[in-house]
C-alpha cells in the first residue's frame, strides 16, 4: 500500500514523516519527492499495532543503500530509535538523494499501520 509522505525543513534540519499502512500482503512502500543532503542524525519508528509480529523497514537512497545501515532489520510493536543515546549518531549520510521508504511484515495479513520519521542535518 501506499506510504504517505511529510517533508518538512526547518532552519537546517530536514523531517521527513513516512505514515505508512499495511497492504493485505503486509508491504508499504513511497519515495519522497525532493531529494537530501546531509547527515541522518535520527531515525524514530513508532505508532505501530502490531502484537507480536516482527517488520523490517529500509529507506534506500538512489544508489540502493539503506540509510539506516539495517538498523531498521527486526523491529517490533512499540516505538523505538536510532541515533540517541545509542552511539550510532549520525547513523548515515545522504548526498542529493530522494529516498525511498520500503516496509516488510512476517504472518500479517490484515491492515496494520504506523509512521517512521527521519531526520536529516
Amino acid at each position: 500500500m501506499a506510504v504517505i509522505i511529510t517533508e518538512q525543513t526547518y532552519s537546517s534540519v530536514k523531517k521527513i514523516k513516512f505514515d505508512w499502512t499495511l497492504s493485505t500482503g503486509g508491504a508499504a512502500s513511497g519515495t519522497t519527492t525532493k531529494q537530501y543532503d546531509g547527515e541522518v542524525l535520527r531515525v524514530v519508528f513508532g505508532l505501530t499495532n502490531f502484537a507480536s509480529t516482527g517488520y523490517a523497514i529500509v529507506i534506500n537512497d538512489e544508489d540502493g543503500y539503506d540509510v539506516l545501515e539495517g538498523g531498521g532489520a527486526a523491529l517490533t510493536s512499540g516505538g523505538g530509535q536510532l541515533g540517541v543515546n545509542d552511539g550510532y549518531s549520525p547513523i548515515s549520510a545522504v548526498a542529493e538523494s530522494s529516498l525511498a521508504f520500503s516496509l516488510t511484515s512476517t504472518g500479517v495479513s490484515s491492515t496494520q499501520s504506523g509512521a517512521c520519521i527521519v531526520y536529516i542535518r
